[in-house]
């Protein structure tokens, strides 16, 4: 049975680095990368993980990795659901189904956004300014409308602390323009066609962001791919503009934690506090649902 929940992971023999919810190990040509049950939230990891998130957000990546193979080449070359890696035989309950196997890339340090709905930062820039990352948008737009055409905006990709929102003549400043503009047409090519699909089965892709590398076959897709850590899912049933929606996604936990804040209970800084068991449950049986509603298959937990 795969583990229900996993906080870190150690395998002896093999060093690991830690981000904010994955363990990767170095593998040679190979990277494994183990998503855990780890959350974090406005860039602190909460005490408390969310159990099977970690294969949730796999088994996600994997669905949309095989469905944009034709489209865009990727690192994935499995998800380790029976067979592991050597060396990590001992620690294989809680690898599986939780752990892929990817091709070495050089990371593009750009985060790549799609935006297809005024939300999140996106929308508090709108109010100061009529703009998204510098980009100009039709005035009268309200919180969570939708936008007339998708939206590309780059942000500066951070190993700690927060990312920073820049605009496109910025990015091309850091990475070149020519790779820019291949980032942003594969960007919205993808988002357009996960916008699409996801909309026949009831859930609206506010915005998403991608993660891209180098090989020496060119630009590749890496990390995970449209997964509710990633993005924002809406219930297209209940979408209606000029408010916050409900979600698939970790905005349910954001919005607990911006209570606590307006309460002076907590201030967005390290450590962070602890989640009640109503909101671990809940907020689990989102990413489960936003699962199941996306790949018409029933989590098996």
């Amino acid at each position: 049975m795969a583990t229900q929940t996993l906080w870190e992971t150690t395998v002896r023999g093999h060093s690991v680095r830690r981000g904010k919810v994955r363990d990767i190990y170095d593998l040679g040509d190979r990277l494994l990368i183990v998503t855990t049950d780890r959350l974090s939230a406005f860039d602190v990891v909460l005490p408390d993980p969310i159990p099977h998130k970690g294969r949730v957000l796999t088994a996600l990546s994997r669905f949309w990795f095989n469905r944009f193979a034709g489209r865009c080449p990727h690192h994935l070359v499995e998800v380790i659901d029976a067979t592991v890696p050597a060396g990590f035989e001992a620690a294989a309950e809680e690898l599986r189904g939780r752990a892929m196997l990817c091709r070495k890339a050089e990371v593009i340090p750009i985060e790549c956004v799609a935006r297809g709905y005024l939300a999140g930062s996106g929308w508090k820039e709108y109010q100061a300014y009529g703009t998204v990352c510098g980009i100009r948008l039709p005035p009268g737009l309200r919180e969570c409308e939708r936008l007339p055409e998708p939206i590309f905006t780059p942000a500066t990709k951070a190993e700690t602390g927060h990312d920073e929102n820049i605009s496109f003549e910025t990015a091309c400043r850091h990475v070149g323009e020519d790779v820019m503009r291949e980032l942003r047409d594969k960007t919205l090519t993808l988002y357009r066609e996960a916008a699409s699909y996801a909309a026949e089965r009831g859930i609206l892709v506010a915005d998403t962001k991608f993660e891209f590398g180098r090989t020496a076959e060119g630009i590749i897709l890496i990390d995970e791919v449209l997964t509710p850590d990633s993005s924002r899912f809406w219930p297209a049933d209940r979408y209606a503009p000029g408010r916050a929606q409900q979600s698939f996604d970790k905005q349910y936990v954001r919005d607990y934690l911006e209570r606590l804040c307006a309460e002076g209970k907590w201030d967005k800084t390290p450590p962070g506090p602890a989640l009640p068991e109503d909101v671990i449950e809940a907020t689990r049986a989102r990413y489960v649902e936003a699962y199941e509603r996306i790949t018409r298959e029933r989590f098996a937990a």
